[in-house]
């Protein structure tokens, strides 16, 4: 990959350089906040060499993979210091829902503390190891040395918590860092251990060291503070006056009020969730595994960052979500191998074995992009096995002590010196996972290169070089463009480069002449290959799968020749609204690497005899 060149292009398509408020990345991905989301034409850069991938949401997530680190100082140099990793947005700001702040709030406050957690938690859990096995004592002074450090991201988590909320917040990091060390002096840590009553002052006695909540909810009241004192302070005493009075309002009303209320919030919060556990037991860790692969996709598995966190400062382990983890990274390694032993694509053997070995250390999203949601065989055998590894780890209560992505270079996680076989126990769900997700991708995984390849010999020799050939509407109604399609795997351009149509009548009709190669069982998707070898695919409504066939009605059938204009499938566009999905018609080329496709009508009425597709030799 040409880490230069990527980055370029991936500017130019983001609305330039101009357009980034923020920039950040995680382990595979480029996370932008953008001053105008309709700048971005994530279909374009669905396409860019090196791109896997792109996710909009709260932020425009492009997915890069192992390189994104590369891809990152590129981009970073493109954009420059202005903007692009301060944070501040002075230009026009988009109403969200209340949903997506939240989320936005979350990731922005937990996402940054992983990498410091899951290094101490590491540490922990290799010293915990060496012990189990008799290399190093736990009573000798190296060992309690060397663990102290390890535990110390989780001890000052309020001050970390401080730093990455009043970032999110735009206040002073500093002042904010020194509100919330008051809960953690060791003055008043001394007097807690001690059992020195503070409650004459209306002070309880809690420890806050390792909390999360009580320093989220007292930066949010110092956010409040410093504003309004910055506001209606006189600019010549500013420097000092709106931080002295921030912590002597603020100080005093965390240590009374806002710290045992996120104390609090804080142990309901984990005893919920174990409660949750321990009434499902290995049902809840089975089904959590089995669902990752879509919670990772939406970015769903997000909400559960604070959880663990708090479960991790609480409890000293996580016992649901790790666990459940475990089985869903190996799961997403055994069949990305798999996928690998079982294709003739070169480009997907590579993507496969990549994203083989970085699920397997615990990085799930290249195979999850790469692989998996473009598979839905590979996607079932995924799911399949984690629930079944999930439901393992589940049954055999194995408990987590790090907080990081669990995988074969993280396995000491689950480390226990009090139970030597969780760490067994995690050996066996991470095997069996493999096992079980490779041997059933391998049954059931059916290469589509390879019915390329039969399609290619098939394909008219006589094809020009400037062969062009313009599809029909497949029915009536108005025209959007495939990124505005309210399904992240279409919009993103992964299944193909096409259009997205409001239907207005219930029909769908051939745009050309063609033989159908594949009719859904539930009616609502359908293939067609057209002369040219082109492969069409029509899928009516988002998730409407989940109708089992209530309302779609086929016409045809695979193997079926069929003329332009002739109808494949009848439609209730009432009943699919009266269900809750969206109806819109989905219209892709799919082998859109032998194809250009170009839409010639957007954003406008048509009817199933306007020209709608113009398609030409890659």
């Amino acid at each position: 990959m040409n880490y230069q060149e990527t980055a370029k292009e991936i500017v130019e398509e983001i609305g330039g350089k101009e357009n980034v408020a923020h920039l950040e990345h995680c382990s595979t991905r480029l996370r932008f906040t953008l001053k105008d989301k309709s700048k971005a034409n994530e279909e374009a850069l669905g396409k860019i060499d090196g791109v896997m991938g792109v996710r909009q949401n709260v932020q425009l997530q492009v997915i890069i993979g192992n390189e994104v680190v590369e891809v990152f100082d590129q981009v970073k140099n493109l954009i420059g210091d202005g903007a692009s990793t301060t944070g501040n947005d002075d230009g026009p700001k988009e109403k969200q829902k209340i949903g997506a702040v939240i989320l936005d709030f979350i990731i922005s406050v937990f996402q940054p503390l992983i990498p410091a957690i899951a290094g101490g938690g590491i540490l922990r859990s290799l010293l915990l190891l060496a012990s189990l096995v008799g290399v190093m004592s736990d009573q000798s002074q190296t060992y309690q040395v060397l663990y102290q450090i390890g535990g110390a991201p989780l001890y000052f988590l309020p001050i970390l918590v401080a730093i990455t909320t009043a970032r999110k917040l735009k206040v002073n990091e500093l002042v904010a860092v020194s509100v919330v060390g008051v809960m953690i002096l060791p003055s008043l840590t001394a007097l807690i251990t001690e059992g020195t009553s503070l409650l004459s002052f209306g002070i309880e006695n809690i420890d806050y060291g390792s909390q999360v909540f009580p320093a989220i909810l007292t930066v949010l009241f110092y956010a409040v503070m410093e504003k309004f004192f910055t506001k209606y302070s006189f600019k010549s005493i500013r420097i000092f006056f709106v931080p002295m009075m921030s912590l002597l309002i603020t100080a005093p009303v965390a240590l009374l009020i806002l710290g045992p209320l996120g104390f609090n919030i804080g142990t309901i919060f984990s005893g919920v969730i174990v409660a949750l556990y321990n009434q499902l037991g290995w049902v809840a860790t089975g089904l959590l595994a089995a669902v990752l692969p879509l919670m990772v996709v939406t970015g769903m598995h997000k909400a559960m960052i604070p959880y663990a966190v708090s479960s991790m400062s609480e409890l000293g382990m996580e016992l649901l979500y790790l666990p459940a983890s475990l089985a869903h990274n190996i799961s997403e390694s055994g069949a990305s191998f798999a996928v690998s032993l079982r294709t003739k694509d070169k480009k997907l053997k590579a993507t496969a074995v990549s994203a083989g070995i970085s699920a397997l250390f615990g990085i799930t999203e290249p195979a999850l992009y790469g692989v998996t949601i473009l598979h839905k065989r590979v996607l079932y055998a995924v799911m399949a096995s984690s629930l079944i590894g999930g439901a393992v780890a589940g049954l055999t209560a194995i408990r987590a002590f790090a907080l990081v992505g669990p995988g074969l270079a993280s396995i000491t996680m689950y480390a226990d010196p009090s139970d030597a076989m969780n760490l067994v126990w995690a050996f066996v769900v991470l095997g069996l996972s493999f096992v079980l997700s490779f041997v059933i991708t391998l049954i059931f995984f059916k290469d589509a290169k390879v019915e390329e390849t039969v399609e290619k010999t098939e394909m008219p020799t006589n094809l020009s070089s400037d062969y062009t050939e313009t599809l029909a509407s497949p029915l009536t109604g108005k025209v959007i463009p495939l990124s505005e399609v309210k399904d992240e795997v279409f919009s993103s351009g992964m299944v193909g480069s096409g259009v997205g149509i409001l239907p207005e009548e219930g029909k769908l009709y051939a745009p050309a002449d063609a033989e159908v190669t594949m009719v859904f069982e539930t009616g609502h998707a359908l293939g067609l290959r057209l002369d040219s070898g082109a492969e069409i695919l029509f899928h009516i409504g988002i998730d409407t799968v989940q109708m089992q066939g209530d309302g779609f009605t086929p016409k045809v059938q695979a193997g079926d020749q069929v003329k332009k204009g002739q109808l494949l499938i009848e439609f209730d566009i009432a009943k699919i609204e009266a269900a809750g999905f969206d109806p819109t018609v989905i219209y892709v080329v799919t082998n859109h690497d032998k194809f250009n496709v170009a839409s010639l009508e957007t954003e406008k009425e048509v009817t199933n005899e306007s020209d709608l597709l113009a398609i030409s030799l890659a």
